[in-house]
């Protein structure tokens, strides 16, 4: 009787043990395709937050136009006793803003037959929710980016303040140097150049950058007290309000990587401070549909967002011009 010996019974395996452990290098390893995917990390957007939506419901293709009417003014005049009024009345007129959706990004994936069958997740709703993500990404970055140099010219530059003109909130080639010492200092000049401008307490916000937001933790803002807040700046690292500022955190503001036109220098960042009737901003998914291949068996699934934006107050928000400390 024949003896057949590992190596012939299995090609390819090492031959027999001389001692030493050597590894499995044969071909009977199955390969097993995971149900589990690994977590990604988005950046995350701030428009829904910053920004006045109401019109939002009012668009309904690429290339829609929003007419939006603005409060009139109306003039207050001097009354003394028996004054005649006739002809003094005034028919007040409401000045016009057109807020144009005529921007527009698109999202397109194919999954072929085979690969759905063998796929033991489901694709096609995977992708869709990573381009809702990336989405969300790139219209934040071009409306961030659509919003630099943009306030009124009391509320940016070294001469800010609609009253005072005294208030430095830095300039591109001259930034604001901000450390953990003079962060609340810069935070307060904010505040004070929207108080300069009648700006409302209420719905005020600022977008700050990571490393201002770690500039924030390391100053006394840290202790709740200072903060005006109920909780600690440093509850689970996520920032609150601060003088009467609700901040949210943003990687994409408009820096100099990023293609500013030459409005921002070498490590400079735009910081954006404001109210929520600075900007309007519309978007709505106007399509979102699966068709079939026709080259070959396979489904597409694709996506169009529409959008537009409009800064219809820019006395209501402002700019600094800040590199880190």
């Amino acid at each position: 009787m024949a003896v057949i010996t590992p190596t012939e019974l299995f090609p390819g395996a090492a031959p027999a043990n001389t001692g030493d452990p050597v590894p499995y290098s044969g071909s009977f390893i199955p390969t097993i395709w995971s149900g589990k995917l690994v977590e990604k990390f988005y950046d995350a957007t701030v428009l829904a937050a910053i920004s006045n939506t109401d019109y939002e419901g009012e668009i309904t293709s690429f290339g829609d136009k929003v007419v939006i009417r603005q409060k009139p003014d109306v003039t207050i005049g001097d009354y003394t006793s028996g004054k005649d009024l006739s002809g003094l009345a005034q028919r007040p007129t409401s000045d016009i803003i057109e807020l144009n959706i005529d921007k527009g990004k698109f999202w397109a994936t194919e999954l072929d037959d085979v690969m759905e069958v063998q796929a033991d997740v489901d694709m096609m709703s995977m992708w869709a929710d990573d381009a809702s993500e990336k989405m969300k990404i790139e219209i934040d970055t071009d409306v961030l980016l659509y919003m630099l140099d943009l306030p009124a010219a009391k509320n940016k530059g070294q001469t800010a303040g609609l009253v005072s003109s005294s208030i430095d909130l830095g300039i591109t080639t001259s930034p604001l140097i901000i450390d953990k010492s003079n962060v609340t200092d810069i935070i307060v000049r904010a505040s004070q150049t929207l108080d300069e401008q009648n700006v409302p307490e209420q719905g005020r916000w600022m977008v700050i950058p990571a490393w201002m937001a770690a500039r924030i933790k390391q100053s006394e803002l840290k202790d709740a007290s200072l903060s005006g807040d109920s909780s600690s700046i440093l509850r689970n690292g996520r920032l609150g309000m601060v003088d009467r500022f609700t901040l949210y955190l943003s990687n994409l503001l408009p820096r100099d990587d990023t293609p500013t036109g030459g409005l921002l220098a070498d490590t400079e960042t735009a910081i954006f401070f404001g109210h929520s009737t600075a900007l309007t901003f519309a978007s709505q998914v106007t399509k979102v549909e699966t068709l079939r291949v026709e080259s070959t068996f396979g489904t597409i699934m694709r996506g169009l967002q529409v959008y537009g934006r409009q800064v219809i107050k820019p006395e209501s928000f402002g700019q600094i011009v800040g590199t880190p400390g």
